[in-house]
């Protein structure tokens, strides 16, 4: 049967204490009280001498008491004397002592009502005061462009058109056509009510001119392009090639942020007008098999539907979407952090901006084109 550990306290000598283990230090006996030695320890003692002659085994709770009485001892000036202990318990309690000690984190109290305003109003301001940075120095560096003092890639410029609007076509031709048959549909059961089928395209026309086509295109732009950018650059400020480039004098505003945004500004309206007339002609797929209409009835109804500033009403929209998109995904391209996840961040947040910017401008552009009588049902 194992001997439980114990341990015994004397004194020989004055100023030496000594402390005798003995019996089965391992985890599932039951560690003895410190109290005695503990009240025995202090500033009159020069030094605690350790005996483990009368150890049979031992393991992590010889460890534990060792260490309890070492930092006890410790606090009143007192160095004990190890030259006894197992070489190996040894090299752990060096090894406790090399690894610093955590303290407990203490819980931070919830601020009140008012600090939570303000912190909230304080981030507010530093959001928009880098917003408004970042703004400026887009328009100071597009200033410099005609006078050839900025770095302007002409090469990336119509790679960025390319990347915009050719290999988008796919994607914008799918949802665009999808879009006008919903259109198509829903206003053939509501019209055919009053049997005024004939005003689906009508119906199908001034949605797709007016609002469907140049929005689809911008969320569709803001969920492929906009991300792109924002991984494109933030992955750039990871590899700090943005940095690189700020120790060689290039303004990377000019360099990687322009030719993106002008790029997409340039082709989102083509890409609007290609957008309305597939919707169209998904209104008409729906307007010729279900509604029995005729192909030359339904486009003659559709031409004297929409007129010139509707459209132009709908390109202007998309130009501005562009920009938005662009300007998002650059912003947060460019604040991304320096990890693998900020870029993960930056790429939704980007996205999630790009989209709110498209349906908070279409509704002030709509309300100022009312105002104005700028293509006005």
């Amino acid at each position: 049967m194992k001997q439980a550990p114990r341990y015994t306290v004397s004194s020989s000598q004055p100023g030496i204490l000594d402390l005798a283990l003995s019996g089965c230090w391992k985890i599932g006996c039951p560690l003895p009280p410190m109290a005695e030695i503990l009240a025995r320890i202090d500033g009159s003692l020069q030094t605690v001498r350790i005996s483990t002659t009368g150890l049979t085994d031992w393991d992590s709770l010889l460890i534990v008491f060792l260490r309890q009485m070492l930092l006890h001892c410790r606090q009143h000036g007192i160095e004990p004397d190890l030259a006894q202990v197992p070489e190996g318990a040894r090299r752990l309690l060096q090894l406790a002592d090399a690894t610093p000690q955590q303290g407990l984190a203490l819980a931070t109290p919830r601020p009140g009502l008012r600090a939570r305003i303000g912190l909230a109003a304080i981030r507010l301001f530093a959001a928009g005061r880098d917003l408004a940075r970042f703004t400026g120095e887009i328009v100071l560096e597009l200033l410099r462009i005609p006078v050839g003092r900025s770095y302007f890639p002409p090469r990336d410029f119509f790679y960025f058109l390319q990347a915009t609007g050719a290999e988008a076509l796919p994607i914008v031709s799918l949802i665009a056509v999808l879009v006008g048959v919903i259109l198509g549909f829903v206003g053939a059961i509501q019209l055919g009510m009053f049997g005024a089928q004939i005003y689906v395209a009508n119906l199908v026309a001034l949605s797709m001119v007016l609002e469907m086509g140049a929005m689809m295109s911008g969320i569709i732009m803001a969920g492929r392009t906009g991300a792109a950018y924002a991984a494109q650059l933030g992955t750039m400020q990871v590899s700090e090639e943005i940095d690189a480039l700020q120790t060689m004098g290039i303004n990377p505003i000019g360099f990687l942020v322009l030719p993106r945004i002008l790029a997409l500004a340039l082709m989102l309206p083509l890409l609007c007008v290609y957008a309305d007339l597939l919707g169209i002609a998904g209104g008409v797929l729906i307007g010729v098999s279900m509604l029995d209409i005729s192909l030359v009835e339904y486009l003659r109804q559709t031409r004297e539907a929409i007129t010139l500033a509707q459209v132009g009403q709908g390109i202007i929209k998309s130009m501005v979407y562009g920009v938005l998109v662009g300007f998002s995904g650059c912003y947060h391209g460019m604040r991304c952090g320096r990890s693998a996840s900020a870029v993960g961040e930056s790429t939704t947040a980007a996205v999630v901006m790009g989209i709110v910017l498209i349906v908070v401008s279409d509704a002030v552009l709509t309300i100022l084109f009312n105002i104005f009588k700028i293509g006005a049902l």
